[in-house]
């Protein structure tokens, strides 16, 4: 507490000693600002691409533009052209995408900071990252990808980095659209927006709806698909734009539910490559159903250009009941599904059951209701002042949050026969029986960096501050009231500092170096005594420019002294959520962007291309025997799971004034799905593949486009994953036709 409270007063300090600085400088300052010496807003990482390629880290930033080319819904498609990102995909619509950063565990995507409007967006970022809600990426303006150094002003997570999903802004004058698209699966998605701005007030008003029949295959032809509404409101007050002192308030409302008919069961080798897109009938009753409400207010003061305060208040609720087959009985042996399909000859008879080939006996199937409350709740601050000396720019930020997150676990399971491949419930369990705890977080975290421009050097050194009680209280099985006749109660406290210092040096205005060194951080469960995950991280890349061809080419190597592991459902282990230490890991790399244009002399028709190349090397530097599924029994010199070694994307985009094509191949190499080294086992396998998706406009006028895209245009037959249990297929041919409206 009382280091919080000297945060405080330094940050209080600062701000009374920059308002002098303001006046002292001001005539210093040039008349004409570079745009990376604009103040950024608060709920931005970078805000546009110029910024973005000139910090002193690697960094991308998705525009509006890149995002419209294929109209995705699948953020996993969407980050495909950005190098440093690898995912492993597991029902084929990313709904819940596993999406890792430089190396880092892609389970749940728990292991980046997840932001939205750059506040974080996972149901319990501190207590339980894993992100079974991610903001959709149709109804986002950019998407804003952070590896590099400077991790100090984004947390807690930073290691391999951040992503922040910017929702669709208030815009400066009336304007609105509406885009339909239809196709394969009866998959569709409709968009309406509009907003507008006047002198002293703005809005905007979205929704979205998304949703498909799905393409797996019941037998009895039940949905396989999923359903999303999404309402997002806007509304902001300021004063008027030649005021002194610029103020302004902005409130954002978002809500969003979901029911997806998705389970986890996959299938097993054999009846993967008889029939891919099948799903046995013992996951007939399998569902997902998610409710999520956002609250967010922001102000902003501006005492002068360059000198700003903006602070955050946020609120988030998000409650979550997947009801899935978790285990089958026979003859009173019960075993969990992933066990059953990875061994489907040794589970002979369980097997049948779960296939629907044979008439059960009452509770052969039992289903986990994984009933869970998440909420996630704090306040941010951020003083962000920029001045000019001779030859020099200056800028320090300072960062301050509060935050409170809980995740709330009430559930049980429930007994089914199947008979004629149709279940039927047999029995009820005992609520709270399956997981009767609450777990929760207190963090205080703050920031400092210090920005410094010499002539053609930029310097970037900073300093975070995580201050994280963790707690968990556990009802157990027999207290469904939680009247704590049998409370077990732990609690667990960090409390580190996480340095990192970057630089940025320009040869010219046609080739950059950069790089840097920082701390790597997650938090570690709420076990007493157990070490959060550490390492020290390091990169070194140029951005170049060498006539029509632009690029970036950087490198880096991630040492961990301490990697955590946790036990997930969706990995195949118990869904305990607890973590466990994987000891010493060391992550290399190499990231690769080309871009060219092809018809630079051509006033009629452009013809881009794009090249990405991710090259990660894993290697753990200890044995250690893990009794969880992702990892098994780890020797030195083993890979890591489901990270690949090689992928690339390319894309090539014909672009006219009244028509474009857009055409995007993603090569995704072979991945383990257990630890080990040399040759992958082929039931630990994961094999390579290469997808291209197909995108097309036809612009009518500027307020109409056509427009028409396609999923898997060679219909390749793929496998995905093998968790949580059994292998899963990803998308197959799909074709959608739409329409835009803008006015």
């Amino acid at each position: 507490m009382n280091t919080r409270i000297a945060l405080s007063l330094l940050a209080l300090s600062i701000s009374i000693m920059l308002q002098a600085q303001e006046k002292k400088n001001k005539k210093l300052k040039d008349s004409i600002q570079n745009l990376d010496e604009v103040i950024i807003n608060t709920n931005y990482i970078f805000g546009n691409k110029y910024v973005a390629k000139n910090r002193t880290g690697s960094a991308y930033y998705l525009s509006p533009e890149e995002l419209k080319k294929f109209s995705y819904t699948d953020i996993n498609r969407a980050l495909q052209s950005v190098p440093g990102v690898t995912f492993y995909e597991e029902d084929g619509f990313g709904l819940r995408p596993n999406i890792s950063l430089r190396g880092t565990s892609p389970q749940r995507s728990a292991k980046i900071s997840l932001m939205e409007d750059g506040v974080l967006i996972a149901p319990a970022p501190y207590s339980a990252p894993a992100a079974y809600y991610f903001p959709s990426v149709g109804r986002m303006q950019a998407v804003e990808i952070l590896k590099g150094s400077s991790q100090v002003q984004f947390g807690p997570f930073t290691t391999g980095g951040a992503i922040n999903m910017i929702s669709a802004q208030i815009p400066d004058k009336l304007n609105g659209e509406i885009r339909a698209s239809y196709g394969a699966f009866d998959t569709q998605q409709v968009l309406a927006r509009i907003g507008d701005s006047k002198k002293n007030i703005g809005y905007m008003v979205e929704y979205l709806n998304f949703g498909s029949n799905g393409f797996k295959n019941l037998p009895d032809n039940s949905n396989t698909g999923f359903d999303i509404n999404e309402f997002t409101a806007k509304f902001r007050v300021n004063t008027n734009p030649d005021a002194k002192l610029k103020q302004a308030l902005e409130a954002k409302f978002h809500y969003y539910d979901e029911r997806s008919n998705e389970t986890y069961l996959g299938l097993t080798e054999n009846d993967f490559e008889s029939s891919p897109y099948s799903r046995y009938a013992s996951s007939q009753d399998d569902r997902m159903t998610a409710e999520q409400i956002q609250l967010m207010l922001t102000h902003t003061i501006d005492f002068s250009k360059n000198f700003r305060i903006t602070t955050n208040g946020y609120y988030n609720k998000f409650s979550r009941n997947w009801f899935k087959l978790d285990d089958v009985v026979f003859n009173g042996d019960k075993q969990g599904i992933a066990n059953v399909v990875n061994n489907p000859i040794q589970f002979e008879n369980h097997m049948a059951i779960v296939r629907g080939d044979v008439d059960s006996a009452s509770d052969a199937l039992l289903l986990k209701a994984n009933n869970r409350v998440y909420y996630s709740k704090g306040i941010q601050t951020k003083l962000d002042y920029h001045w000019y000396g001779d030859n020099t720019f200056h800028d320090i930020e300072v960062g301050l949050r509060y935050h409170y997150d809980e995740e709330d676990r009430f559930q049980w399971e429930d007994g089914y026969s199947i008979i004629d491949q149709e279940m039927s419930r047999t029995s009820l369990g005992p609520r709270g029986a399956q997981g009767n705890r609450i777990s929760s977080a207190k963090a205080f975290a703050a920031y400092t960096m210090y920005k410094l421009k010499y002539n053609n050097l930029t310097l970037t050194p900073g300093l975070r501050y995580e201050n994280i009680l963790l707690q968990r209280e556990n009802f157990g099985s027999d207290d469904p009231n939680r009247t704590g006749s049998d409370l077990a109660f732990r609690e667990n406290e960090v409390d580190i500092f996480i340095p990192g210092i970057g630089f940025n040096y320009a040869f010219s205005d046609n080739i950059a170096v950069f790089g840097g060194v920082h701390k790597g951080f997650s938090p570690p469960g709420s076990e007493e005594g157990e070490k959060p995950e550490e390492s020290i991280n390091y990169e070194l890349g140029s951005r170049f420019t060498i006539g029509q061809l632009r690029g970036e080419l950087v490198v880096f190597y991630n040492d961990y002294s301490n990697l955590l592991g946790s036990d997930l459902a969706a990995t195949g282990g118990t869904g305990s959520l607890d973590q466990f230490n994987a000891g010493e890991v060391a992550v290399s790399g190499l990231e690769l962007l080309l871009n060219y244009e092809l018809l630079s002399n051509n006033s009629d028709f452009k013809l881009p291309v794009t090249f990405g190349y991710t090259f990660t090397n894993t290697v753990f530097l200890n044995s250690f025997g893990s009794n969880e599924g992702i990892w098994g029994d780890v020797n030195e010199g083993d890979q890591l799971p489901y990270i690949p070694m090689h992928q690339f994307n390319v894309m090539l985009s014909l672009e006219h004034s009244k028509y474009e094509l857009n055409l995007s191949g993603r090569y995704n190499g072979e991945f383990r799905t257990l630890a080990g080294s040399g040759d992958i086992p082929n039931d630990e396998l994961v094999a390579s593949n290469f997808i291209i998706d197909f995108s097309a406009k036809y612009h009518v006028s500027k307020n109409l486009s056509f427009t028409g895209n396609i999923i898997n245009m060679l219909d390749e037959v793929y496998a995905v994953s093998r968790v949580p249990a059994g292998l899963r297929p990803g998308h197959p041919f799909g074709a959608n036709l739409g329409l835009e409206f803008r006015f």
